[in-house]
Formats: C-alpha cells, sequence, structure tokens
C-alpha cells in the first residue's frame, strides 16, 4: 500500500474559505466595534482608561475568532451585538441631573380655553455669553389676542448650520420664544457627534425676547435674523398650543437629543406638521442654515423680492446693538424688517 495523499487542492479551498470568513467577519466587526467605541466613550468615558480598552479588547476577541472558523467568529460578533443593543437600550434620558443653570427648568402650561399660563418662562438678563442674572417667570397670554409668528434664525460660525427658534407675539405687547435646546449638565460642552449617542437630553425653552434673543445679538455677537411667517389664525394658535404640549410631554417623560432627529429645527418641523400636516421634508431642514431658503420656495416667508433682498433686511444684529438700553427691544429691532 503506497503513502496516504490529500488533495492539496480541497485544502487550499478551505484555508482560502476560512481567510474569506475572517475578512468578512472584520468588515462586519469593525463598524459595529467604532461604534461601540463612540458609544462607550460619550456614555463612560470620564471612568478611565480602561473603559476604551473593552472595545479594542472585543475587536481582539473577534479576530482570533475569525481564524478559527466562521461559525465562532460570528457567534461571538451576535453575543457582542445582544449585548451591546440589551446595554445601550437600558440608557435612558433623565430628569434630575446637574444642570447648567440656565437649562435647568423646560417650559409648562396650563391652558384654560384661550388663556395660557406658562410657567418656568426664561427671563435672564446676560452679563457676558455664560454669565446671566437668573430670573424665571410666569407668563399669561391670551391667544385671542396672537399677532404674528416669526421664525428666528441665528449663526456664529458656518452659514449652514444654524439655531432656530420660533416667537410668537400678542397684541398686547407680549413676546413668547420656544427654542428647543440640548440639555447640557454644568460641566459639559455641547459635541455635535455626542448627539448622536445620547449625551444629551432635550428641554424645550420659553424665553422672553429680552432673554434668548438679545442673549445672542448682545452677549454672543451672533448674526440674529427674523422672518415673519405667513399663517392663520388658526395655524398660529395650533403651533402654539403644539409647543406647549411637548413643553408638558417633556416635563412628564424625558427624551434625548438627537443631533440629526431630533434637535432645533426638526422640532419645529414636526411641530408645524401637526397645523400643516401636508408639510413636505426637505434637506434644508436637517442643514438648518438654509431653513429660510425652503420656508421661501414654500411662501411661508415673504417671497415677493429676491431672497438675498430678504434675508438682509431680516437681519437684526447691527440694530439690536445701536439700541438705547432703555429702548422697547422686540418693537425696536421690527421696525423695517
Amino acid at each position: 500500500m503506497g503513502p496516504l495523499s490529500f488533495p492539496q487542492g480541497a485544502c487550499l479551498r478551505s484555508r482560502t474559505e476560512k481567510r474569506r470568513w475572517a475578512w468578512g467577519s472584520l468588515f462586519v466587526s469593525v463598524p459595529f466595534l467604532a461604534w461601540t467605541f463612540l458609544a462607550v466613550h460619550f456614555q463612560l468615558g470620564a471612568m478611565g482608561w480602561w473603559v476604551y480598552a473593552l472595545p479594542v479588547l472585543v475587536a481582539a476577541i473577534v479576530l482570533a475568532a475569525s481564524f478559527r472558523g466562521a461559525k465562532r467568529a460570528w457567534a461571538v460578533l451576535g453575543i457582542m451585538l445582544v449585548t451591546v443593543v440589551v446595554a445601550w437600550a437600558q440608557v435612558r434620558p433623565q430628569q434630575n441631573r446637574d444642570w447648567a443653570p440656565e437649562l435647568s427648568r423646560g417650559v409648562q402650561a396650563e391652558i384654560d380655553g384661550p388663556i395660557v399660563r406658562l410657567r418656568n418662562v426664561r427671563d435672564f438678563r446676560w452679563r457676558t455669553r455664560d454669565d446671566g442674572e437668573a430670573r424665571w417667570i410666569t407668563k399669561t397670554v391670551d391667544l385671542d389676542r396672537l399677532e404674528h409668528v416669526d421664525f428666528i434664525r441665528t449663526t456664529w460660525a458656518s452659514e449652514a448650520i444654524a439655531h432656530t427658534m420660533i416667537s410668537f407675539g400678542f397684541s398686547d405687547g407680549q413676546y413668547v420664544v420656544f427654542s428647543a435646546e440640548i440639555r447640557r449638565e454644568k460641566h459639559e460642552k455641547f459635541s455635535e457627534l455626542g448627539g448622536f449617542f445620547k449625551k444629551f437630553e432635550l428641554v424645550l425653552i420659553g424665553a422672553t425676547e429680552e432673554d434668548i434673543v438679545k442673549l445672542r445679538t448682545h452677549a454672543r455677537n451672533e448674526d440674529v435674523s427674523i422672518y415673519r411667517l405667513s399663517m392663520t389664525p388658526e395655524q398660529r394658535r395650533g403651533l402654539f398650543l403644539s409647543y406647549v404640549g411637548l413643553g408638558n410631554d417633556l416635563a412628564r417623560e424625558p427624551r434625548w437629543y438627537q443631533t440629526i432627529t431630533t434637535n432645533c429645527t426638526t422640532v419645529i418641523w414636526k411641530l408645524a406638521r401637526v397645523v400643516a400636516p401636508g408639510l413636505p421634508m426637505d434637506w434644508r431642514i436637517l442643514l438648518s442654515g438654509y431653513t429660510q431658503d425652503y420656508l421661501y420656495d414654500l411662501g411661508v416667508i415673504a417671497n415677493d423680492r429676491p431672497l438675498d433682498v430678504i434675508k438682509a433686511r431680516a437681519r437684526i444684529t447691527a440694530k439690536a446693538r445701536a439700541l438705547p438700553g432703555d429702548a422697547d427691544y422686540s418693537r425696536a429691532v421690527r421696525q423695517g424688517l
């Protein structure tokens, strides 16, 4: 009997197949591990260096398993995936943290027919961009006296990225601004990337224009624009009630801020769709610096002149900074808009 022999082609095919499965598992696991690394960073990064070693250890385990066979590699990856999904589901938004003072209270409302009593309305007097005299007030407004609604856009660096707010003006001279914002803790700074990884809760701030708009024209020296929205009385009323409804909902059940799907502008769009269900989605809602272009095309803001002219007349920062200290801020900045 001659010496035993093994078909070399079968061995080569086996090795090639193992390599293919190994690289396939790595192709799937690398983005998963990158996402896990960022999630760990934004949730547990303050706990120390060993936290960052966890995704690296997982990557090493997957790599070792991948070269011992496809089934083991996919089994390890599956276990890791289930573990991360279950752990991520346990990260829930909270109401009680050590909030930054200006974000410590969300607006809430009591509604009695056309009369709305707003609690936790912010009315700070800002000395610098980060330091202000804390004032929280209660406002009572009559929806039968709601005269107009304004879209407020403010930029500070890139024209493509803006913070957006909605201001409601009443015939008795009152203004209430609603602003959907990240709810930072005292030690935190805003991070667009962190907004994808449950880093910040969402808060609805109700404020006076002497606070939230003047903060941006004066203390922060941002480029602020005001656009009057073309709405029926019923639409104005419905939009106001959708805002106070959101404020009450957040007081009962906190939610996460999300950089793309739940930010200052997408919140406006979602609330506006309660009033106008056919309002189309558009990329300019996601790139908030161009939202006024979107509103111009829809005819929701004045479009009887070229858009550049509308934009130029909407800007208020220079005008606001030139006002005397005793001026009626809201009325004065709107002159000539």
